[in-house]
């Protein structure tokens, strides 16, 4: 067994993991070898201190990014062995990743792994076809193998409920001007490599929509082009609330995504009724579930569209010096 990753490997595994889904797409997250382990760190420069002021978000995406992470290390043939937050001193290290026994990849691993650069929020509407029962089980098997819950709206009463819930937090959210503010730093309108391109934003929102959206690009829709009225809405949850628990929802959360997208299926997140605690705590108790609502999630078949931009690997690096 090896017994250390190499910079090669590290590199190559990174490719894949940055990938992953963060808020408003900041991507904030670093990773570096040290002692022939990968360990992931939170980039604090990245933060969004209206958004996210308690870094919830944060370790949602970097746990996100170290599902991939996993995943490329696992089909590459060197697996790894994780401890999450492993630094008491260090509480920005979120995960490292040292090499364990190797072993072919799974089947199941090798098709979420292909599902990696397909992955992509769909902002757009759905069409109006309902996801069958298979695909609704996988998707709640993969948050159960993250150690998770994937709790599914079915039927208008269930989703109403929850779009009153979702509403009540974006009007809290919009009228904080911080908030729009930093929402509004996040928009590009160039090839820039982080941050929501206009056209990827979705369309602006309208009085008959049964649920809130962002608004990052602001585009107007075409006619007839209302969204589903009856979305199949998925609410992922944890046992806890703790930094751990939240980087393990994110790693949950990359599952549910990549197994969405090997189906054949779209999504896009939801997450201001997780950023008001008020309507989190409503959620929790409208589900009559323990433990801590993480994200939400609004999925269907959409019309097909494309990932958004990434930084390149070398500025997400921490490489060693060498001497």
């Amino acid at each position: 067994m090896d017994t250390a990753y190499t910079v090669e490997q590290l590199r190559n595994a990174v490719t894949d993991a940055v990938r992953a889904p963060s808020l408003h797409n900041t991507q904030p997250w670093r990773f570096r070898l040290r002692d022939g382990g990968i360990e992931v760190l939170v980039d604090a420069s990245r933060r969004l201190p209206a958004t996210d002021p308690s870094g919830w978000g944060v370790r949602i995406a970097c746990g996100a990014a170290l599902f991939n992470l996993r995943l490329a290390l696992a089909v590459a043939g060197t697996p790894a062995r994780v401890r999450l937050r492993p630094y008491p001193a260090e509480p920005d290290v979120v995960a490292r990743l040292v090499p364990d026994v190797p072993r072919r990849a799974t089947p199941a691993e090798q098709s979420l792994y292909a599902a990696i650069p397909r992955r992509f929020s769909n902002r757009a509407p759905f069409w109006p076809d309902p996801v069958p029962a298979d695909a609704r089980w996988r998707l709640a098997e993969a948050a159960r193998a993250e150690q998770c819950w994937l709790e599914l709206l079915i039927g208008v009463s269930a989703v109403n409920a929850f779009a009153e819930i979702a509403r009540s937090a974006h009007r809290v959210l919009e009228r904080d001007p911080a908030y729009r503010a930093e929402r509004a730093d996040w928009v590009r309108t160039d090839a820039a490599p982080d941050g929501v391109p206009a056209a990827a934003g979705g369309p602006r929102g309208e009085p008959q929509d049964l649920l809130p959206s962002r608004g990052f690009g602001g585009l107007d829709r075409a006619p007839g082009r209302d969204f589903e009225p009856e979305p199949l809405v998925a609410v992922l949850g944890s046992a806890g609330n703790t930094a751990v628990d939240q980087v393990v929802a994110g790693q949950a959360l990359q599952r549910v995504l990549l197994t969405a997208t090997d189906s054949g299926l779209s999504a896009s997140m939801l997450s201001q009724p997780i950023e008001v605690a008020g309507a989190r705590e409503q959620l929790r108790l409208s589900l009559g579930r323990f433990g801590t609502p993480q994200m939400v999630l609004r999925i269907g078949y959409g019309q097909p569209g494309s990932p958004t931009p990434r930084r390149h690997v070398d500025e997400v690096l921490d490489l060693p010096v060498r001497p």
